[in-house]
């Protein structure tokens, strides 16, 4: 998410969230305005309140490299994700990440968007004090002071679990992915993000960067289950969009030899930390 921090300023925040394994199920798009919607109450075509204006949200699907098992090609995840996001006016798929030709850190990630997003602010800033320069008459825009785009990670519960799995993330990563950019944390059935948060002594200095968001409406259908229905020639309809499931069968994306793939391989972040 893009956001402005500063009290009694626009707010603009960016959301950036991962798409790693797809098919998008319904549940995991709906995480976005699901976090837009919750702590920001709508006001115009965007959301925003004292502190924050919600602008774009951005999935980032990840590098084939990333060695997760059943993981297919990252040309049919981006392809689907789009599919799933074609009627959103406010979420959009970067592939930028998943053409990368090894798995990124999520922390290198979010600074290439955050970078993104700041040229854009400054092209659009520069842009703007061009035209109120040459302008013979001041308006109220001219005399507000510019906000920085901030961009925040959109997770779910469970992601804060994997921050104890040993040797998966480096202490330093996590230090600036919650403290810099800070994480919107959306409940998920089975885990308490506020306990997770308390047990950890560095999630515990850095809460005030944590948002949680609870979920109102529950939906628990998982990639891993939408995958595991089409191996076995079930229906996923209503789970996924039309477009997608049209897609995946006229590209037969998922098959029992595609859910072998990676199987018995380590995560690539573990393998680099066995390589130390």
């Amino acid at each position: 998410m893009k956001t402005h921090s500063l009290p009694c300023k626009e707010a603009r925040l960016p959301l950036g969230s991962g798409a790693g394994e797809g098919p998008a199920a319904r549940g995991r798009p709906r995480a976005c305005p699901e976090s837009r919607g919750q702590r920001y109450q709508p006001r115009g075509p965007r959301l925003s309140c004292g502190r924050y204006q919600v602008i774009e949200g951005i999935m980032s699907p990840v590098s084939d490299s990333y060695g997760k098992k059943g993981l297919v090609s990252a040309r049919h995840r981006v392809a689907m994700a789009r599919l799933a996001l074609e009627t959103s006016d406010w979420i959009r798929v970067d592939p930028w990440e998943s053409q990368q030709d090894t798995w990124t850190e999520t922390v290198k990630v979010l600074r290439h968007h955050y970078n993104e997003a700041l040229r854009t602010f400054q092209s659009k800033e520069f842009t703007r004090n061009k035209h109120a320069t040459e302008s013979s008459m001041g308006d109220s825009l001219s005399c507000q002071q510019p906000v920085l785009p901030e961009l925040k990670l959109l997770c779910g519960a469970d992601f804060l679990q994997t921050f104890k799995t040993p040797d998966l993330w480096k202490e330093e990563d996590i230090k600036e992915i919650v403290g810099k950019f800070g994480l919107v944390c959306i409940s998920r059935a089975g885990s308490d993000p506020s306990q997770l948060i308390q047990e950890s002594d560095l999630l515990s200095k850095l809460q005030h960067n944590i948002f949680l968001v609870r979920e109102w409406i529950q939906n628990e259908v998982s990639a891993t289950q939408i995958r595991s229905a089409l191996c076995r020639g079930l229906s996923v309809k209503y789970l996924i969009p039309d477009s997608v499931i049209a897609y995946i069968a006229q590209h037969n994306v998922y098959t029992a030899e595609s859910e072998r793939r990676n199987q018995g391989h380590l995560l690539q972040p573990l393998r680099l930390k066995t390589q130390q």
